[in-house]
């Protein structure tokens, strides 16, 4: 039988921190020692999120406590290292970080970070203390183009997506008001956004030509959930790139290429990646699509400390689509 770690989540209240918390209350390998929130120390953890009532019965805290074997870190971007230099971590006690602080400059007051993306880097995050969890829209990007980079078939690739409001996070914006999003779509960080250099420290090494990526991401009408759609340019049949995606992802559980179209409901409240190959003349068009809260952030963590403590990579993670 497998000793339950114990477990920590600094920065709960926010929406990847409350996505841990729900995925980890029925994680059968872990305890939640505690869950910190400056706006909620001190107030049940379900008085703060009603969907929770039963399920949990502590209460949010101000500060971490020792002990813990893992602690995840769901603060706000550029929080994290500041957080860590702030504070006494034990040298065993194992550390995913959900921001960006150490996607690409991995140095920490605790060590180098591992990018944990499993379906690159399994082995390493296997013998790693420190994680630091991909972006979102990084990982549904660099699902659709990883098996394109290891065959070294990627040169100029120009990108679209669309993301719903929580990708924006929890504190309110003129953009994420109800009355702004309902019926609304627009383009933002046009060819700017801050994961395509994470994207790119990915896939870069692995295609060894340069990469030129466009990417425009969009802000959906819609709660939860990624669709990019990526176009390169390319002269192998479709049924040999689709051979390609299905050797690359045969051994990588919660990534599916599909031969029919995708869409978004049909990932949305699971940790699945679903791909979706289209080719007309010399254009290749790969769909990905991805739950952000899950697949793009806490299910991905969940899934990384899986992987750091040797359990099955599934465990606290089968989760059914919403379809309806």
């Amino acid at each position: 039988m497998t000793q339950k770690a114990t477990i920590g989540i600094i920065g709960a209240a926010g929406y990847t921190g409350s996505e841990l918390l729900r995925l980890l209350v029925h994680h059968s390998n872990v305890n939640i020692a505690f869950a910190t929130s400056r706006t909620h120390a001190g107030t049940a953890i379900s008085d703060v999120f009603p969907d929770l009532k039963g399920d949990i019965n502590i209460k949010f805290t101000e500060d971490f406590q020792t002990g813990a074997d893992l602690i995840f870190l769901c603060l706000p971007h550029k929080q994290s290292n500041i957080w860590l230099e702030t504070h006494s971590i034990p040298t065993n006690t194992k550390v995913i970080d959900l921001g960006n602080d150490f996607r690409i400059k991995n140095n920490s007051a605790l060590g180098q970070f591992t990018y944990g993306l499993p379906e690159v880097h399994q082995e390493h995050i296997s013998g790693s203390q420190l994680v630091a969890n991909p972006g979102c829209f990084a990982t549904a990007i660099q699902l659709a183009l990883l098996p394109l980079a290891q065959a070294q078939l990627l040169n100029t690739v120009n990108t679209t997506g669309i993301t719903g409001s929580t990708g924006a996070g929890v504190s309110l914006q003129p953009t994420t008001h109800f009355t702004w999003r309902n019926n609304n779509i627009s383009a933002y960080k046009t060819l700017q956004h801050q994961h395509v250099e994470e994207i790119l420290h990915t896939l870069q090494p692995l295609n060894k030509q340069r990469i030129d990526l466009h990417f425009v991401p969009w802000r959906g009408d819609f709660t939860r959930g990624i669709f990019t759609s990526s176009t390169v340019s390319i002269h192998f049949d479709i049924n040999q790139i689709q051979e390609l995606y299905n050797d690359f992802y045969s051994n990588n559980p919660f990534v599916h290429v599909s031969t029919q179209n995708i869409d978004l409901k049909q990932v949305v409240n699971t940790n699945k990646c679903l791909i979706h190959l289209e080719k007309v003349d010399h254009q290749l068009v790969i769909h990905s699509a991805i739950d952000n809260l899950i697949k793009g952030a806490s299910g991905q963590a969940v899934h990384n400390m899986n992987l750091m403590f040797n359990w099955p990579v599934h465990t606290g993670l089968k989760l059914k689509a919403s379809v309806y």
